[in-house]
């Protein structure tokens, strides 16, 4: 070949590989503005919005999340936090974090909670931050109370003919013990632990309700509610979902209904099939909350869960 069919030949491989580059290059620029605008084609960046906090199966303690609600209190484009609950609860320690990450949001902005079909224990904990609560007519809402599962085996093991020769340093620091029942000491000390819980929990809902103690004393003793009685009895502020709430953000915090909500900390479709799905997450937590306890002998936190099959022991 010539040198001038050379020459053409590099020249026509040079400008396929530049329209490679133009084409990727477009293609990065279209997917970027694809990811920074939003359904009504504005940036999301920079719009201003409603963030939506959706709260749903066992409440356990969630890095993430808690991180995410302390990056949304920094973030001037928020006008205001709704809270969407459907949790039968979960830890205390769970309960805690979220509660005291959703406190400081409201002390930036507004902060409404909206309850779904059960938002108790925990559940309820998470709501009380928020400045109003709404419940429907039959939300299963309330259950303050604090429960720890100490299951004890003696009575197998005494058939299997298996012993138990544990050593320990104290009088309670085997207590409890899967192998035998629990001592007076070792039960007085649980029931210190549950009470100081308690405690706590009640201390968020008097704060949180403007409640007087002795009165949340007399609602806190671990029954749930539905979402008619609790307006009754002070728990929630109105009756409503969604809609009620973003009026009410209109009315009373000027937080136009028109701003889109935007989700916080929203999770991938891997993470909701590991337990955070409402059907699905609170099984794993329990089963996990046993094993621990049957394979490792671990004292596990204390629980703020509502649990239908325990009423009427």
């Amino acid at each position: 070949m010539t040198l001038e069919t050379d020459l053409l030949l590099d020249r026509r491989r040079l400008k396929r590989r530049l329209l490679l580059w133009r084409v990727a290059a477009l293609l990065a620029v279209v997917g970027a503005l694809l990811l920074a605008v939003d359904r009504d084609g504005e940036l999301k960046l920079a719009r201003d919005h409603v963030a939506r906090l959706t709260l749903s199966g066992t409440i356990t303690e969630d890095r993430k999340m808690v991180e995410a609600l302390a990056v949304l209190a920094k973030d001037p484009t928020a006008k205001a936090l709704l809270v969407v609950i459907d949790s039968p609860g979960g830890t205390v320690s769970g309960g805690e974090s979220l509660h005291h990450a959703i406190a400081r949001v409201g002390r930036e902005m507004p902060v409404v909670a909206v309850m779904g079909a059960t938002a108790a224990s925990a559940g309820y904990m998470v709501a009380l931050p928020a400045e109003q609560i709404f419940a429907r007519e039959a939300t299963l809402t309330g259950s303050i109370g604090v429960k720890l599962m100490l299951p004890e085996f003696s009575g197998l093991l005494e058939k299997l003919g298996v012993g138990d020769n544990s050593l320990a340093s104290g009088p309670l620091k085997d207590e409890p013990s899967l192998s035998r029942p629990m001592s007076p000491a070792g039960r007085a000390a649980m029931q210190a632990i549950i009470d100081d819980m308690h405690a706590q929990f009640t201390a968020m809902v008097a704060a949180g309700r403007k409640m007087e103690p002795a009165r949340v004393a007399e609602l806190a003793d671990g029954r749930a509610y539905t979402g008619r009685q609790a307006l009754k009895l002070g728990l929630i502020d109105a009756i409503g979902g969604e809609r009620e709430a973003r009026e009410w953000l209109a009315e009373a915090k000027q937080v136009p209904a028109t701003l889109p909500a935007r989700d916080v900390g929203k999770r991938g479709w891997a993470e909701r099939a590991l337990g955070d799905d409402r059907a699905e997450g609170l099984l794993p937590a329990l089963f996990g909350a046993l094993m621990k306890s049957l394979l490792s002998q671990r004292l596990d936190g204390g629980w703020a869960i509502w649990q239908p099959e325990q009423l009427g022991r």
